[in-house]
């Protein structure tokens, strides 16, 4: 895969990541909190007590969503590459 193909499916993975944050993903029994993100809930929003600013951005789980996204991205990539040819 080459530098371009890299970038491009890095910034794939991060714009998906980020329209993944609109996807509510709260386990049923969890109260006090509202997880969003896909795979992993990476954006957190307290609801008892929220404090000063409710919302919570969890970085291990955004990079692991990036991540996630960007294989995501380099695979269908390849593909589109491959069958071009």
């Amino acid at each position: 895969m080459d530098t371009r193909s890299l970038v491009i499916a890095v910034l794939f993975g991060i714009a998906v990541t980020i329209l993944t944050g609109l996807i509510y993903l709260t386990p049923p029994m969890l109260l006090g909190a509202s997880h969003y993100g896909y795979p992993f809930p990476w954006l957190t929003r307290l609801i008892i007590a929220p404090e000063y600013f409710p919302w919570r951005v969890r970085i291990p789980e955004l990079i692991g969503d990036i991540i996630v996204w960007s294989i995501i991205g380099g695979v269908i990539l390849l593909v589109l590459k491959r069958t071009r040819k």
